[in-house]
């Protein structure tokens, strides 16, 4: 109950925010009062964070917030199955847990096929969820490499002022891969990249290869060109798998090229054994503003209006 009433109660104070309700202690249970609709929201709520407690999940305002976010969008009649899905457990024995639909989605396809493309606004997973299956498949002996790769793009930034050598100039490039190994494996990924087992490279690396038994992530995929993208797809070699992801709102390609990864997903779709998935905003799983300013942005580009300066979540 401390759990779901959270820190001076702010878990609670957010479900009567977002639900229109008022929430109290009666007779050792908990009493929710407000319209026939946000009762029954709340009600809901509260039962699937109370299914997450016994998961091992720790009840944080942004666990409740956007697990709220998923019953207000009516998307809520698998949240059993969304959260007993583990994708993947980090080298402390924390399990990271699915947090949306489109998420379960991704991994499933990822699990099914050979070839996923992944197509997704910021904070959707799409980078973190690969690299977790990656790690999983390497640890069952499924795979027996692990290739992560990101077209060294310049959005903005020059190269070639950059200091140091080639090495430390794409570095920062490929710097989100870095962390999220980190986050799974600790350490131990440093040596797995001295073995060759693991590699981190820029796209422009791939070329003429044929990769086999390899996990092949292609991360910022939305900044590829048609060309590179038919280059990297084509390095697929026996016994692997590739999933490439990116966000078509954030493309750094000079105005006028196509994006090799909308071209994929229109070329490919309908291949056995490819394929395309599309995270929405309420998949966005990162800090609770982070959902907003995606759903503002989008908003924007449709010339739709504005908010009334509100915030959903206070």
């Amino acid at each position: 109950m401390a759990g779901l009433f959270g820190e001076l109660d702010e878990n609670v104070k957010l479900i009567e925010k977002t639900f229109g309700v008022s929430v109290s202690l009666s007779d050792g249970g908990l009493s929710v009062r407000g319209t026939d609709d946000g009762v029954a929201k709340a009600a809901k709520l509260i039962e699937a964070l109370e299914e997450l407690s016994e998961l091992g999940e720790e009840l944080n305002r942004r666990v409740v917030s956007h697990t709220a976010r998923l019953i207000e969008n009516g998307e809520a009649d698998n949240l059993s199955e969304i959260y007993g899905s583990v994708a993947a457990v980090t080298h402390k024995g924390k399990k990271l847990r699915v947090k949306s639909s489109g998420q379960l989605e991704y991994i499933n396809a990822i699990k099914k096929n050979t070839v996923v493309i992944g197509i997704g606004p910021a904070g959707t997973g799409k980078t973190f969820l690969a690299v977790a299956r990656a790690v999983s498949a390497l640890r069952a002996g499924e795979v027996q490499k692990i290739i992560l790769t990101r077209p060294a793009i310049e959005a903005g930034e020059k190269l070639g002022y950059l200091p140091g050598d080639l090495q430390m100039k794409v570095d920062p490039y490929l710097r989100p891969l870095y962390d999220a190994l980190e986050e799974l494996m600790g350490e131990s990924y440093l040596r797995l990249i001295e073995r060759g087992v693991l590699e981190i490279a820029p796209l422009a690396y791939m070329r003429g290869r044929t990769l086999k038994s390899s996990f092949v992530i292609l991360d910022e995929a939305q900044n590829t060109t048609c060309e590179q993208m038919k280059m990297f797809l084509t390095r697929l070699g026996e016994g692997s798998k590739m999933v490439v992801e990116g966000d078509l709102t954030q493309i750094d390609l000079p105005q006028g090229r196509k994006s090799g990864l909308a071209d994929a997903a229109e070329v490919l779709s309908g291949i056995d054994k490819i394929s395309v998935i599309r995270l929405k905003e309420t998949d966005v799983v990162r800090h609770e503003l982070v959902q907003q300013i995606v759903s503002a942005y989008e908003k924007a580009s449709k010339g739709e209006p504005k908010n009334d300066g509100k915030s959903v979540n206070g």
